[in-house]
């Protein structure tokens, strides 16, 4: 199993399963990180946390605590 959090810089993933629970979860599919799209890492702040990603056509920054709970192939 492979997550958003182990994809490098300038690659694009695809989103496979978001795992965890409740509002956690809901958080991450309101910010359109839904099962099917592609996910591209524009960069990671110098001490790795937060990833900024292009989601659907607009930047968005996550943690890494979340990007773990984001199964991608």
């Amino acid at each position: 199993m492979k997550t958003l959090k182990e994809v490098k810089v300038g690659e694009t993933a695809t989103v496979v399963k978001l795992h965890g629970e409740g509002a956690t979860k809901r958080r991450i599919m309101d910010m359109g990180i839904t099962k099917g799209v592609e996910l591209h890492v524009r960069k990671v702040a110098p001490l790795g946390d937060p990833m900024e990603l292009n989601v659907r056509g607009y930047e968005l920054s996550v943690r890494k605590v979340d990007a773990e709970m984001i199964e991608v192939l």
